[in-house]
């Protein structure tokens, strides 16, 4: 469902990054939401990305999103980068894929660049409750450091620490110390660049820590060459087959037989169109799933991943 909204403020936080103020359309509350949460934003006519919101997560009256401006993307978010104060769009319910754990001992959040957005949510709530956590939030310099005056202030001013790449050595960040050092039951949670994110990740469980206590949140996939793309069938519960041609995705070709297929981000990162496998091997090219679910083979993400034999069962109709 989609929920009208104004633009009511357009602030640049940084280079290349604004923040944008989004309020209901007509008076009211806009749907609760948790920290960690993220919304689709149609930032032109049929273009959707998602951004994550990152006010307080107890706030009705508005949602706050930070947009990155990037060269050579999709185009989507220079297309939010146009709009101005006063413009009307249209976004979709608050969705909750990367959660505060409410059990953990301590939080250990890390960004890197516009990764920030939906710690800095975190980093509220964590507050809001009294509860122990730090931040760690690397950027290239110090124009790129987005929302300095929320990150200098009350308790996040206390947890938080900037990391600059061009500055000196003693001020870098010192991931596996910091990995090292947190208490009995500490949680991580890490979004921003891939590069950034593989490092943060790889140190933690080369530090022994569990997966279970590691959660990551991408904002977009990794480049896939397709060269080598052939085609394949998805077997539904019926009985009916639907073929893939190489040159299109099995949520397309779905989707062109009339079979209804949730989608979002369209690569592999939100997890909305996972969908359950019943038979046959799937070629996984998403970020969402961890490598421990893509060695159990039993899901899969039809708007990227393929297969790597002829035919996948689906557990659709």
């Amino acid at each position: 469902m989609w929920i009208p909204v104004r633009i009511n403020r357009k602030r640049a936080e940084a280079d290349g990054i604004a923040s944008f103020e989004l309020v209901p359309e007509c008076d009211g509350k806009l749907p609760a939401f948790s920290a960690g949460a993220h919304i689709d934003v149609e930032v032109a006519s049929g273009v959707v990305r998602q951004y994550s919101l990152c006010n307080a997560p107890w706030e009705r009256h508005r949602y706050q999103i930070g947009v990155l401006e990037e060269e050579g993307g999709r185009g989507g978010s220079r297309a939010m980068h146009q709009h101005r104060e006063g413009d009307l769009i249209r976004i979709g319910e608050p969705r909750n894929l990367f959660e505060l754990h409410s059990h953990a001992t301590h939080s250990l959040l890390f960004a890197g660049g516009i990764g920030i957005t939906p710690l800095l949510a975190m980093a509220e709530q964590l507050a809001a409750q009294d509860a122990s956590f730090e931040m760690h939030y690397c950027v290239r310099h110090d124009r790129r450091i987005a929302f300095k005056d929320r990150l200098a202030a009350g308790r996040l001013g206390v947890a938080s620490r900037i990391h600059l790449g061009d500055g000196p050595e003693a001020q870098r960040l010192q991931c596996g110390e910091v990995l090292a050092s947190a208490p009995v039951g500490a949680h991580l949670y890490v979004c921003g660049p891939k590069g950034f994110m593989d490092h943060v990740i790889e140190t933690a469980r080369s530090s022994g820590w569990h997966e279970d206590r590691i959660h990551r949140e991408f904002f977009k996939a990794t480049p896939v060459d397709h060269a080598a793309d052939g085609s394949f069938e998805i077997q539904l519960k019926s009985g009916r087959i639907v073929k893939v041609a190489a040159d299109e995705t099995a949520a397309q070709a779905l989707l062109n037989s009339g079979v209804e297929v949730p989608l979002s981000c369209e690569q592999g990162v939100c997890g909305t169109c996972l969908t359950r496998v019943l038979d046959g091997v799937p070629d996984h090219r998403d970020m969402f799933l961890s490598d421990e679910e893509h060695a159990a083979n039993d899901c899969f993400t039809p708007c990227c991943s393929r297969a790597k034999g002829p035919r996948l069962v689906l557990d659709i109709e």
